[in-house]
């Protein structure tokens, strides 16, 4: 069999030119309406075998023999008899959205915490759901749906997903609400950006001041703050989220060593540089052959032969490439792969041009 040794193959994605205009209400978000995350600690029942070992889980034990007494059953006694594996004790988290009231149902996402193996075809008993203040938002209950699948035999098992986390689809029922009035907030509000850049924040207040009037004005990258005096906020607002504006990407190369990917933006570009990239490729080949006595012939035995044929490439005729100063990202592609570049070797490259002051661009290696 031919073994080769070859440079493995990455895709290369290539940012769009930053010329289509997006809604404001896309890029920016207005400040103080957020979500806000809950979290609860509450027990699976239901499960097929797969809960957690009491011996193990103290946590799952107590929480098991504290629910049972509030509901009237006494197992203090018997504590060491408990030996059940159909239970389970969970992380239950959600998010509350801003403007839910209070009924309003939410889904919520549930985690293994002991040695349960399968949270598949659990039910989670009533769990209250806690916020940063330490307040109860919502209660979460219901049918657990892990969308994973896992079989396990003697010899052998599959498993496919995440058997030990899984989603209930509306299990969680708000009972307190966040307040926060818009048309109480004063005569400013302020736009949050989702990616700061002073440029866009600059582009997203002037386009407010065309369509509405003067009332914004950008104060740092990330903030523009309205001034809305007596008008109302819904309204102002509900006119500039639907603005288009066309937000500015800065100048920066993203690579991903360790998928092999690369991303660049429109915005990059390259000084004056020459550029002369080649491989060296291996290829060993054994091609055996039978080597077979005579007929009728005395002594002789069969035997393998060896072949071993041996190809070195080692590219001689790439060529030593310039790259004029001020080149775009598509003149830069185009360049490297007139010289037959693979994708692979981009990386190398394009350290080694940021390396030599050419790329004026901020690399980030992850």
């Amino acid at each position: 069999m031919p073994r080769i040794r070859l440079l493995s193959f990455i895709f290369l994605l290539i940012a769009l030119p930053a010329t289509a205009q997006v809604r404001i209400k896309d890029i920016a978000d207005v400040e103080g309406i957020r979500e806000n995350q809950l979290v609860g600690y509450g027990l699976v029942v239901g499960l097929n075998g797969t809960g957690d070992k009491l011996d193990n889980a103290v946590f799952t034990r107590e929480s098991l023999i504290g629910m049972l007494e509030r509901l009237g059953v006494n197992t203090r006694d018997q504590e060491a008899k408990l030996e059940t594996k159909d239970i389970a004790a969970v992380m239950v988290t959600a998010e509350l959205p801003p403007f839910t009231h209070g009924g309003s149902r939410i889904d919520v996402s549930v985690s293994a915490l002991g040695d349960a193996t399968n949270l598949t075809g659990g039910t989670l008993l009533v769990t209250p759901l806690l916020a940063a203040d330490g307040e109860v938002y919502a209660v979460a209950q219901g049918a657990i749906a892990t969308g994973a699948i896992a079989a396990r035999g003697a010899a052998s098992s599959v498993t496919r997903g995440v058997p030990t986390s899984g989603r209930i689809s509306n299990g969680g029922t708000v009972e307190k609400e966040v307040t926060f009035r818009l048309d109480k907030g004063g005569n400013a509000l302020r736009l949050g950006l989702r990616n700061p850049d002073l440029t866009t924040a600059r582009r997203i207040a002037a386009e407010i001041n065309r369509a509405i009037g003067p009332i914004s004005k950008a104060t740092d990258p990330r903030t523009v703050v309205l001034d809305i005096a007596n008008r109302d906020p819904i309204d102002v607002l509900g006119r500039i989220e639907d603005l288009m504006v066309q937000p500015d990407n800065p100048a920066i190369v993203i690579i991903d060593e360790a998928s092999g990917t690369i991303v660049m933006g429109d915005a990059v570009r390259i000084s004056t540089v020459a550029i002369a990239q080649g491989n060296l490729t291996i290829r060993v080949t054994e091609t055996p052959q039978v080597s077979q006595p005579a007929p009728l012939s005395r002594g002789g035995t069969t035997v393998i032969v060896p072949r071993t044929q041996i190809q070195v490439d080692d590219q001689h005729d790439r060529k030593l490439g310039i790259l004029d100063s001020g080149v775009t990202l598509r003149d830069l592609v185009a360049s490297l792969n007139a010289l037959g570049v693979g994708p692979r070797d981009l990386i190398s490259i394009l350290q080694s041009i940021k390396a030599a002051g050419a790329l004026q661009a901020d690399l980030q290696v992850r």
